[in-house]
């Protein structure tokens, strides 16, 4: 019988402790389904500022403190606290690792008065990923794989491949790298090669450089054991264009044998509403009546007046061109001839709070905007709206439409990426929402008419709302795919 494996999921935000967006989601969520399944996993973060001790219950490691981490051009030290990821049966232990100069800051990458990156995310990911491999010495855990995941961690299969190769405690470790978003690379100028003290053979085009600068998710693209990312579609799309490669599509083509797509699953423990204690009214398949309570509950808070037979649009995203919000900006003015309702939550571009904001004043009964980021918020647009806008220019996997199935509200999406593995048209057997294959305004107008229309025969609605509900996406089939993939690298 095949042993238990050692496995380390190294992220830069996991849900509770830090979030920006859905790779949170993935790393408090994925350790949990995997350790559930027999195997010993645990997970490393950076200690951010924003994150509250107490609430938290993060523990002083006595052991790993002081401990010195190589950087150019002087050490720094480091030392490491604890807590869990906990469900009612589950419990996965979370080491973080701990540098105040570093990491002490309310913003996770980006100043949150500025809205810029932080200068120095270099050396603060330099220190991390270093730091990961020099916490695990101390700590005497050998992992048999380092999941790795986005920019923030890319260099550290490049330092198990180099810095790290005669270091017998790592002679049986194997790294995986996963992409979360292809866009986002952590791009550095050549001055900070040195800092990383990697090999300087590295610092060309074989290695972790791109277009003349340092990249460090290239470092996780080249030097990684296995690449995964998060859906078939998006899997293919990244090896395809420039788009979606976003320039390192000849990177991912080279190493395509070693790449495999792995559709993110969701926690159906919190996105539920059988179970959601943040909605007024719980409700499932059988008493989806009870969904129009929740309408009501979401239309007082925004604002809006109710009309049962006036469709709620919900919109939950990052405000910004790779979300599709030039399409919806393109297409404002004839979404608001028809008869909808458009509740919208989100923070980002100010272009795009300015077209909301616009947008409310001038449509009052029609528009209400909360450009902020609430869970609580969150959770009500599910629960509320009767359908879900998605038109990403791209998409590796996007959870919000998974969520809007389980909660019978109806996705319109555009057919990238993950959007197009998890959604079903309703012109097709079975369908579960709308989709439209262009990145163009038009074709979103035609998608959302489509779906008025179609709201406006109640028993054929409430049939797509019945074969959304009855999907299932939970994690439990993404962790059997992850835990064969790392077997597969250790052939144990």
């Amino acid at each position: 019988m095949s042993r238990p494996l050692n496995i380390l999921f190294v992220s830069s935000e996991v849900e509770p402790f830090a979030k920006t967006g859905g790779l949170a989601d993935v790393s408090g969520a994925l350790p949990q389904s995997i350790k559930g399944s027999e195997h010993e996993i645990r997970v490393m973060m950076p200690r951010y500022g924003s994150i509250n001790e107490r609430k938290s219950k993060l523990h002083d490691m006595i052991r790993l403190k002081e401990i010195e981490v190589p950087m150019g051009p002087k050490p720094r030290t480091a030392s490491v606290k604890s807590s869990f990821i906990t469900n009612n049966t589950i419990k996965v232990q979370v080491y973080f690792i701990d540098n105040p100069h570093l990491f002490g800051r309310s913003g996770l990458y980006v100043h949150p008065d500025t809205k810029k990156d932080y200068p120095d995310n270099d050396e603060r990911f330099i220190f991390f990923c270093r730091g990961v491999l020099e916490v695990l010495k101390k700590l005497g855990w050998q992992p048999d794989i380092i999941h790795c995941n986005d920019w923030p961690t890319g260099l550290i299969p490049a330092y198990l491949k180099t810095v790290y190769r005669d270091d017998p405690f790592y002679k049986d470790t194997r790294s995986v790298f996963t992409i979360h978003n292809m866009a986002y690379q952590g791009i550095f100028p050549k001055s900070t090669f040195v800092k990383t003290q990697l090999p300087q053979e590295l610092m060309g085009i074989d290695g972790i450089e791109a277009y003349g600068h340092v990249n460090f998710l290239k470092a996780g693209l080249v030097y990684a054991d296995a690449i995964t990312t998060v859906s078939e579609r998006y899997a293919q799309e990244i090896r395809s264009s420039e788009e979606f490669g976003a320039g390192l599509q000849g990177v991912v083509n080279k190493r395509k044998s070693d790449l495999t797509g792995i559709l993110n699953g969701v926690d159906y423990t919190v996105w539920d509403p059988a179970v959601d204690s943040l909605i007024p009214l719980k409700y499932d398949a059988k008493s989806i009546d009870l969904k129009v309570e929740d309408k009501k509950a979401l239309l007082a808070k925004m604002g809006l007046p109710f009309n049962e037979r006036i469709p709620v649009i919900g919109i939950i995203s990052r405000l910004a061109d790779q979300k599709g919000f030039d399409l919806i900006g393109e297409e404002l003015d004839a979404l608001m001839k028809m008869d909808l309702q458009l509740v919208v939550l989100g923070t980002g571009e100010k272009k795009y709070h300015d077209l909301f904001e616009k947008a409310q004043k001038k449509f009052p009964e029609k528009v209400a905007a909360a450009l902020t980021f609430s869970n609580e918020l969150a959770h009500l647009i599910e629960a509320g709206s009767d359908m879900f806008l998605m038109p990403s220019r791209y998409e590796p996997c996007g959870l919000n439409q998974i969520y809007s199935l389980r909660y019978g509200t109806i996705p319109i999406v555009r057919a990238t990426g993950g959007l197009d593995d998890t959604i079903d048209d309703a012109g097709s057997p079975g369908g579960t929402g709308f989709k439209f294959k262009n990145y163009s305004a038009a074709d979103m107008l035609k998608a959302i008419q489509r779906a008025v229309a179609a709201f406006g025969d109640q028993p054929g609605w409430r049939k797509l709302m019945k074969n959304g509900m009855a999907k299932d996406f939970s994690w439990g089939a993404s962790a059997k795919k992850y835990i064969q993939l790392y077997r597969t690298l250790t052939r144990k």
